[in-house]
């Protein structure tokens, strides 16, 4: 072996001293807050250089990537509940505007026409009745291998609840109920002479329907169910959405500020696509097919059939907790129930029709103030037409007695309060009837009474439903000391 050079020497003794530099860095240590010392390299945290997370430190999130999915990989279609007319499905897929039911087990399956219909409107003659039956169009059944052959490989993915309303303009367009007409001993058969309202019978049995999901909900009303992310309507245009008072948004956007809304229109583009889609989760509303209940024509309410489905007596609460609170925002109060009972009267005597007799709601309004003063109840005379749409719902999440000639203002008495005391009163021509207020009054757990003058009656001794002569007039009686003291008589109990 040579000996190293000068200028060899030099070179290696210059890479150890640095190496030695580099060896002594390492053990450089710092004294700590607790006294103790460590390394320098310890400290990295007080580095102002940021360190990017490791991957698999990072949280999973979802893609665009996720909303495409393997359709061979897919579950097949999961129905979670159903009874005519309300159906919740899981891994629902739709394609060219028709849902696909993909099940290799078919006899498991609901009859397709108690699912859903063609969307057409509803006459009675039995050729229009006819037009509502479900074709292949509307909804398939179909196994696991027809439905790769049908979509191919790939589809994508609608995530999250979706609330499908397969109903027509026709009773969507509506907030408030008229009066509807009836050929006897047929549930098919009915000429509707305006239409039904969603608030009372597409909203109430929509949600009742999808809280059978959570059957354990508390008395707070607080429900693991996330809210629907979008509404879709296949069958009416977005023209025809808004009610003349447009109270169908309103409140929409207060229970469900985050969803969004699809029509007509949108469905057809989706369709257009020629693609497949795979809805999360569906609640399907169909009227006609809620029609066909056996049960039906005993209330004529497209809602009775989800109360087929077991759920918490407190499925309602949060919905009308949403809505108060909504309706709070711009006075700034906070909801409550007041401590003394409230009474409200809805008058309809500035309509000109469905009214009372002058002499009689001015007895009526004596003897209901005549209890204000006596007993120190606070009574309400008024006109919901002339009160803004928060005021009209918050007076009714205060109201423990709400009265009125049958019609539309009664309609907030979804948002009454569900107490042992919370009463609803209608008062009618004499001999007239129709479930309408009576239904929904019972669904949300509340008394009811009817009245004839000075007659009364309550569940389960209803007349028959009937719409005679002076049923649309202004010349409805009623006894107002008979109204007042029976809101005496329900108000003087131990309980609210």
């Amino acid at each position: 072996m040579r000996a190293l050079s000068r200028k060899d020497a030099m070179v290696v003794g210059g890479v150890l001293f640095l190496l030695g530099v580099a060896l002594q860095l390492t053990h450089v240590y710092r004294v700590s807050e607790d006294g103790g010392s460590r390394s320098l390299f310890d400290y990295e945290e007080d580095l102002p250089i940021s360190k990017a997370p490791q991957a698999e430190s990072r949280p999973k999130t979802e893609t665009l990537a996720d909303s495409f999915v393997a359709i061979d990989m897919e579950p097949q279609t999961t129905i979670l509940r159903h009874t005519p007319g309300f159906t919740i499905f899981e891994q629902l897929y739709v394609f060219n505007g028709t849902l696909f039911v993909v099940s290799d087990e078919p006899q498991d399956i609901p009859q397709i026409r108690l699912m859903t219909s063609t969307g057409y409107p509803v006459w009675n003659p039995p050729e229009e009745i006819a037009k509502r039956e479900p074709t292949d169009k509307d909804m398939q059944v179909i196994s696991s291998g027809k439905a790769v052959q049908l979509f191919g490989k790939r589809g994508i993915r609608v995530k999250d609840v979706t609330f499908l309303v397969n109903d027509p303009p026709q009773f969507v367009a509506h907030y408030y109920h008229y009066t509807a007409g009836e050929t006897p001993n047929n549930s098919e058969t009915r000429t509707f002479t305006n239409t039904q309202t969603p608030i009372k019978e597409l909203l109430l049995g929509m949600w009742r329907a999808y809280t059978s999901l959570d059957p354990e909900i508390p008395s707070t009303g607080e429900t693991s169910l996330p809210p629907p992310r979008r509404w879709v309507f296949p069958h009416t245009p977005s023209s025809k959405w808004t009610d003349p008072p447009r109270v169908n948004q309103y409140v929409l956007h207060g229970i469900f500020p985050s969803s969004s809304m699809e029509f007509e229109e949108d469905w057809q583009d989706r369709a257009n696509t020629l693609k497949t889609y795979i809805f999360d989760r569906v609640v399907l509303a169909d009227r006609a097919a809620a029609m066909r209940d056996p049960d039906f024509a005993r209330y004529e309410r497209y809602a009775n059939s989800a109360f087929n489905l077991k759920t918490s007596d407190h499925w309602w609460k949060s919905m009308r907790s949403n809505m108060l609170e909504y309706s709070s925002l711009n006075s700034g109060a906070v909801p409550s129930i007041p401590e003394k009972p409230v009474i409200t009267y809805v008058s309809r005597q500035a309509w000109g029709r469905r009214s009372l007799k002058n002499e009689d709601h001015e007895v009526l309004v004596a003897a209901l103030k005549k209890l204000e003063a006596e007993k120190g109840y606070e009574v309400n005379i008024v006109e919901m037409e002339k009160m803004s749409k928060d005021e009209q719902i918050l007076l009714a999440g205060r109201t423990t007695i709400m009265m009125g000639v049958h019609g539309n203002g009664l309609t907030s008495l979804v948002w009454m309060p569900q107490r042992p005391k919370t009463t609803v009163m209608e008062f009618f021509i004499p001999q007239g009837f129709t479930y309408d207020y009576a239904w929904t009054t019972g669904a949300l757990g509340m008394k009811y009474f009817g009245f004839w003058g000075a007659e009364h009656f309550e569940p389960p001794n209803f007349p028959s439903r009937n719409f005679p002569e002076g049923f649309q007039g202004n010349q409805i009686p009623i006894d107002g000391n008979v109204v007042a003291a029976l809101c005496d008589q329900i108000l003087s109990g131990n309980e609210q």
